[in-house]
């Protein structure tokens, strides 16, 4: 899928990276982006959902990770007019062809995890 001009990161942050590998690294880098993005892909998420299932994030830092992931194009967060309020964040399409990369991003994880404890019983 190829991204249209309104996805692409603001202009002069584009010229700014050098390779497709920093500026996908600029978009998702981070400790919390790509957790936030493992969860959204099961579905739908409240904000409290999302805190409970990520050990460790502050509020604070989640909705900042969030308002990120959302100026980025990449979930897409939706506000209910009730009380009380009700918000519930999803991937967007563009957010949606990131789970290729992260599937292989885990089966490298699994495969070096496996190396290194073999390496270290030798």
């Amino acid at each position: 899928m190829k991204l249209t001009e309104s996805q692409m990161p603001p202009k002069a942050e584009a010229e700014r990276l050098s390779c497709p590998v920093e500026t996908t690294l600029d978009v998702i880098g981070g400790r919390w982006k790509v957790l936030i993005l493992r969860e959204l892909m099961q579905g739908v998420q409240r904000f409290n959902q999302l805190h409970r299932s990520l050990k460790g994030i502050t509020q604070k830092m989640l909705t900042q990770q969030l308002r990120e992931l959302e100026e980025d194009g990449l979930i897409h967060r939706e506000v209910y007019s009730q009380v009380p309020p009700k918000v519930e964040y999803s991937l967007t399409e563009v957010g949606e062809t990131l789970q290729p990369v992260l599937q292989a991003m885990h089966h490298w994880g699994e495969t070096y995890s496996q190396d290194r404890a073999a390496t270290q019983l030798d």
